[in-house]
């Protein structure tokens, strides 16, 4: 799964709009300007393109939550791992923790998807990588998940 569908899969389960995204990365460090926005949403085939890099991916995710939960008082501005290169597994802890959801509410929001998951099949995505039983996150969970989300969030 590309970065930039995970941007327009999250945008559109979110419902959130160009002003909306523009306060989102300049949130996480990433001031731009709906212009220079646009492109990651374009097809691939399209003329003016622009692939989402590691970055700009981790600086939506970082301004999504920080919108949605604010900031720690008083705790420095650590960067947490998704600010360069989020993997998949880095995605869905990102929206877990800007959602605020418990382990029941992803497994609910992948069963509105038609995907069963365990509570051990959860916590193993949830390691730190290099952990004992982490498990990486694959692309078809995350699709899942995102689905989930958006028939919470849009229907």
């Amino acid at each position: 799964m590309t970065r930039n569908d995970v941007l327009i899969r999250l945008r559109y389960a979110l419902n959130i709009t160009d002003l909306k995204l523009v306060e989102l990365f300049a949130l996480g460090g990433l001031p731009l300007t709906v212009e220079q926005i646009r492109p990651l949403f374009f097809r691939e085939e399209d003329p003016g393109f622009r692939e989402c890099d590691g970055p700009s991916l981790g600086a939506f995710l970082e301004g999504l939550v920080t919108s949605r939960r604010g900031y720690k008082a008083g705790a420095p501005a650590a960067k947490p791992e998704w600010s360069t290169n989020p993997s998949n597994n880095d995605v869905l802890k990102a929206l877990r923790i800007a959602l605020e959801l418990r382990d029941g509410d992803v497994a609910a929001i992948l069963r509105l998807a038609g995907a069963e998951v365990s509570k051990s099949e959860l916590g193993a995505l949830f390691r730190k990588k290099g952990q004992d039983n982490f498990r990486p996150c694959g692309d078809q969970f995350l699709r899942n998940f995102m689905a989930g989300l958006t028939k919470k969030y849009r229907i």
